[in-house]
């Protein structure tokens, strides 16, 4: 339940989100008709895939290696910028997860299985400055509250809380340094995921995915949801973003 990406609009009664109406539009060219949307914590999205409460991940979840092992991802549906939210003003001047780790006191929030904990841990952020958060929500209550100094997401996430929110006692840290991973930039592309067994499908669904990633259709669907040409795939493919990497 995390706008922009996959969440329940309490205006309309409805799941929408980026992920969630390309797999919509991808579903009904594959013959798809009747599709019902399951809400659930984000570190529940793969067990609850491979326990069958649901059959796809729409989520704007990354691909990682890790993940790679437990589940099938599609191609990349977008590629999106990691950032901080923080206090007003930065005071703790936090602009990489690097910045998190060299200072001395900083709290840091993150989402319960997000990559951003792998990230934080990387570099050496101690985990008793790590808050583990189920959702977005929790993660930017805890940040009102004085709980924690930074907390981390992609940008989407972060101007469609700001947007919404108008809470002028929080910005989006500028610059910011991506994080990488053997001296490389991390690719961080979303995807949908498939049960491993589900190969004949998920080979289908590409089929139809790769014909409408990048058009004008695509590209219609997903801007009213902060996305753009900018954040196409481009030349990051589900194999090159499952072979592991170093940190």
């Amino acid at each position: 339940n995390e706008a922009p990406f996959a969440y329940y609009d309490n205006t309309t009664g409805r799941l929408t989100g980026e992920s969630v109406e390309v797999t919509r539009h991808v579903l009904k060219q594959v013959g798809v008709s009747r599709i019902e949307g399951v809400i659930t914590e984000f570190a529940s999205l793969i067990p609850g895939l491979k326990a069958r409460r649901f059959d796809i991940i729409a989520a704007g979840m990354y691909i990682n290696p890790r993940r790679c092992e437990q589940i099938s991802f599609s191609e990349p549906i977008s590629c999106v910028d990691q950032g901080f939210m923080v206090e007003a003003g930065n005071p703790f001047d936090l602009h990489s997860y690097e910045d998190v780790a060299r200072h001395p006191t900083a709290r840091f929030g993150v989402i319960a299985g997000g990559v951003e904990l792998g990230f934080a841990r990387a570099v050496g952020v101690p985990d008793e400055r790590l808050s583990i958060f189920p959702d977005v929500p929790s993660l930017i209550a805890g940040l009102q509250a004085d709980r924690v100094d930074a907390v981390a997401a992609t940008v989407p996430t972060h101007k469609d809380i700001l947007a919404k929110a108008g809470d002028p006692g929080l910005q989006i840290a500028q610059p910011f340094t991506q994080p990488k991973f053997d001296g490389r930039t991390a690719g961080l592309c979303s995807a949908l995921g498939f049960r491993q067994k589900d190969a004949a499908f998920l080979r289908k669904f590409n089929r139809s995915l790769e014909a409408f990633i990048g058009s004008e259709q695509h590209l219609g669907i997903v801007r009213p949801f902060g996305f753009g040409e900018q954040n196409m795939p481009g030349g990051h493919t589900t194999e090159q973003l499952c072979r592991p990497m170093s940190p």
